[in-house]
């Protein structure tokens, strides 16, 4: 009896001990798997925050070159409006300027006489002024927009330019051949027509047609 009572117990501390052993083991596994699953959300983090310095780094670059930028054309406007002062005060000239893009929109008087898209004389030293500030310019590109009014070409004009699209096209390409010539990137250079398309004023008037017949000289930031 004494030996079973002795196996017994013997047994029972035996299993007591192993249980503790288990327990211990248990815990250490959980603690275990607890400091591992901290270190993956801690290296998580630092990911995470590695990125969004690096994202705040570079939209601060971003936003710094935009404003740098937007000086520039800032500047530019400034030194047109004031090389252009007399004919902007003739209303031969309209400089505006917004969100980075400069448009200057010079009349066709200046620069041609009717129904020509040869520039003349005159034109050519309106645009040479212009030329000594677009040199100047830096990360832009430089579009040349052809507009006419809404008058049908007619007559012996029409042998050469059938439409207002041709005549608009005609004197684009000129003044932007003229740019090149000047020492104008023709990289940054482009030149398009309008027509009659696009009008700025009323062409049911003398006074609404003289200013859509116009030459666009237009500032745009590079992509």
């Amino acid at each position: 009896m004494k030996k079973r009572y002795f196996a017994f117990a013997s047994i029972m501390i035996i299993a007591f001990f192993l249980n503790g052993c288990l327990v211990t083991q248990n815990k250490y596994i959980k603690k275990s798997e607890e400091a591992d699953k901290l270190a993956q959300e801690l290296a998580l983090e630092r990911e995470i925050n590695q990125a969004l310095t690096q994202q705040n780094l570079a939209l601060k670059e971003s936003t710094t070159k935009l404003e740098q930028k937007a000086e520039e054309t800032s500047g530019t406007y400034q030194q047109l409006l004031k090389e252009m002062k007399a004919e902007i005060d003739e209303g031969q000239i309209t400089i505006k300027e917004l969100k980075g893009k400069l448009t200057m929109d010079v009349v066709d008087k200046i620069l041609f006489d009717s129904g020509e898209a040869r520039i003349k004389e005159d034109g050519l030293k309106v645009l040479q002024r212009v030329v000594d500030i677009l040199q100047t310019v830096k990360d832009k590109t430089i579009l040349i927009e052809g507009h006419t009014d809404n008058v049908p070409i007619v007559g012996r004009l029409a042998l050469r330019y059938p439409t207002n699209w041709e005549l608009s096209h005609a004197r684009a390409i000129n003044v932007t051949r003229y740019l090149q010539e000047k020492g104008i990137d023709p990289r940054i250079l482009s030149a398009t027509a309008y027509g009659e398309y696009q009008p700025i004023a009323d062409n049911s008037t003398p006074e609404g047609r003289a200013k859509n017949r116009r030459i666009a000289i237009i500032l745009l930031p590079k992509d």
